[in-house]
C-alpha cells in the first residue's frame, strides 16, 4: 500500500476544498484494470464505517477474507470522529481518514478493497471506492445498497443477473442480482478494476447473502467496536465508588 499523505494533505475544510479534491484526483482512477482475477485472489478486504446515534464519532473497520473460504484473517478496528460535515458526494471525507488509520494498522496487504459505497456512481465519478484506491494504489470496487445516481432497468431475477447503471449517458455501474429474487446491490469501479471483473468479484463473494461476505463481516466489526466505545463511555461516566482510583491516580 502506497503513502497516502501526498494525495491527501492538506485535508479539505470546506465543500470546495473537497470537491477541487475530487476533481483533482480524479484522473488518476485506473478504470481499464483488469485487476485481480477473481479466481486466483487470495486476499479480499471489507471496509464500513459506523456513526454513534446524532453523532460525528464514528468506528471504521477494514476486515480481510481469504477470498476462498471467506475465513478472518486479518481486522483493525480504529475510532474516531468526522471533522468534515455532511455533504451529499463528499461523504468520502468524512470516513476516509478513519478507513486509512485501520488499513494501515493490517498486518497484511489486500488484494482487493471492497466497499461499502459508490465508485463511479457518483456525480462528479469519484465515490469513496475511487478515493480509497486512488490514495492507497490498491484495487477497489464499490457495492452499494441503493443507487447514489443513475437509472437501471431491473435485472432478471435469477442470481447472475445484471443490467446498466446509467447517469448522464455514461455506464457507471451495474445493478447485479446476487441472490434469486431479491433486490440487487449496485456495482462500481473504484480503481484498477474493470466492471466486469468487479461484479464477478462480488459474485464470487456472495455465496449465501445479498451482500458480499467482507461488508458483512466489516459492518459487524464497526458496529461491535461502536458498542465496546460506548460501553467504555459509560463506565468512565458511572460515579467512581468511594476509595476507587482513576487511571491516572494508579
Amino acid at each position: 500500500m502506497r503513502d497516502a499523505s501526498p494525495l491527501i494533505e492538506p485535508w479539505p475544510s470546506t465543500a470546495a476544498e473537497a470537491v477541487a479534491v475530487q476533481d483533482r484526483l480524479r484522473g488518476l482512477v485506473d478504470v481499464v484494470g483488469p485487476g485481480p482475477d477473481p479466481s486466483t485472489v487470495r486476499r479480499v478486504a471489507g471496509l464500513d464505517v459506523a456513526y454513534a446515534e446524532d453523532s460525528d464519532e464514528l468506528v471504521a473497520a477494514v476486515v480481510v477474507l481469504d477470498a476462498r473460504t471467506h475465513a478472518v484473517l486479518d481486522r483493525a478496528v480504529v475510532a474516531g470522529t468526522a471533522t468534515f460535515p455532511y455533504v451529499p458526494g463528499l461523504f468520502a471525507f468524512r470516513e476516509v481518514p478513519a478507513l486509512l488509520a485501520a488499513l494501515e494498522r493490517l498486518t497484511i496487504v489486500p488484494d482487493l478493497l471492497v466497499c461499502d459505497g459508490q465508485g463511479l456512481a457518483h456525480p462528479r465519478r469519484f465515490g469513496l471506492a475511487c478515493h480509497l484506491g486512488v490514495v492507497t494504489g490498491l484495487p477497489s470496487i464499490g457495492v452499494g445498497k441503493t443507487p447514489f445516481v443513475g437509472a437501471y432497468d431491473p435485472p432478471g431475477d435469477e442470481r447472475g443477473a445484471a443490467t446498466e447503471l446509467i447517469h448522464e449517458g455514461d455506464v457507471v455501474g451495474r445493478a447485479l442480482r446476487t441472490r434469486e429474487g431479491v433486490k440487487p446491490v449496485f456495482v462500481s469501479i473504484g480503481h484498477g478494476v474493470d466492471l466486469d471483473t468487479a461484479c464477478a468479484h462480488v459474485l464470487a463473494l456472495t455465496p449465501r447473502y445479498r451482500l458480499p461476505e467482507t461488508t458483512r463481516a466489516a459492518d459487524q466489526a464497526c458496529r461491535q467496536g461502536l458498542k465496546d466505545r460506548e460501553r467504555e463511555a459509560d463506565r468512565d461516566d458511572r460515579p467512581k465508588a468511594s476509595g476507587e482510583a482513576s487511571g491516572a491516580e494508579r
